[in-house]
């Protein structure tokens, strides 16, 4: 599964859309969702990590971090801006860093004190997603024709077809008048894009509606 930084290589835009919705208020804070034993979602606020090299989370001892010893999965969601609806959202596998040179250079670039019992855990992209709102926020009875919401999703190429380029997917709705074309600007912050172009490492962008 992809690092960070393979992903933000692939979509670099969308990789620093994302990066600052989750480093919004200065050090990163997000919502992050485990796995409990049950089998049923559990979520607590953290400060994710990101750096050149890959999205990280130091975690002390508690039910998320056991969560993730036993099953890596994970999702990952931006805190809620203060001007705005929009959103960002993550998800794949955690694994705890063995490397310690890593684990030395975050330590100590986070301050982690070492009489405190964390871990750090590196964590991989499946897929990344990023939503923005508009003016009307998000509630779906105010949303605007004239500013719809816009998604833009990366998913990361199965595992047994490396060939497979990784995909991107923009959803928008229909502007709902005469004329309107796919391949007009929508607006949000990233650009849309037409069916036929192409992005990051041969990604390939449609448009679904």
């Amino acid at each position: 599964m992809p690092s960070w930084s393979e992903f933000a290589t692939a979509e670099p835009e969308l990789a620093t859309a994302i990066r600052a919705l989750l480093q919004q208020y200065g050090p990163g804070m997000a919502y992050l969702a485990t796995v409990r034993e049950d089998g049923g979602p559990r979520v607590h606020p953290v400060s994710p990590v990101i750096t050149n090299d890959g999205l990280y989370c130091f975690l002390v001892d508690s039910a998320k971090r056991r969560d993730l010893e036993r099953d890596g999965r994970y999702a990952l969601h931006s805190y809620p801006p203060e001007e705005s609806d929009d959103e960002a959202y993550l998800t794949g596998v955690a694994h705890p860093v063995t490397d310690p040179a890593v684990i030395a250079h975050l330590a100590d670039a986070l301050h982690a004190s070492p009489a405190v019992d964390w871990r750090l855990f590196e964590l991989t992209v499946d897929t990344a997603m990023l939503r923005r709102h508009g003016p009307a926020g998000a509630l779906p009875l105010a949303m605007s024709l004239r500013f719809p919401p816009i998604t833009l999703t990366w998913h990361a190429p199965a595992p047994s077809d490396g060939a497979s380029p990784p995909s991107v997917s923009l959803a928008v709705p229909l502007r709902g008048r005469k004329g309107a074309s796919a391949s007009e600007p929508t607006g949000g912050g990233l650009p849309g894009r037409h069916p036929s172009d192409e992005g990051g490492v041969g990604a390939v962008a449609r448009l679904a509606m």
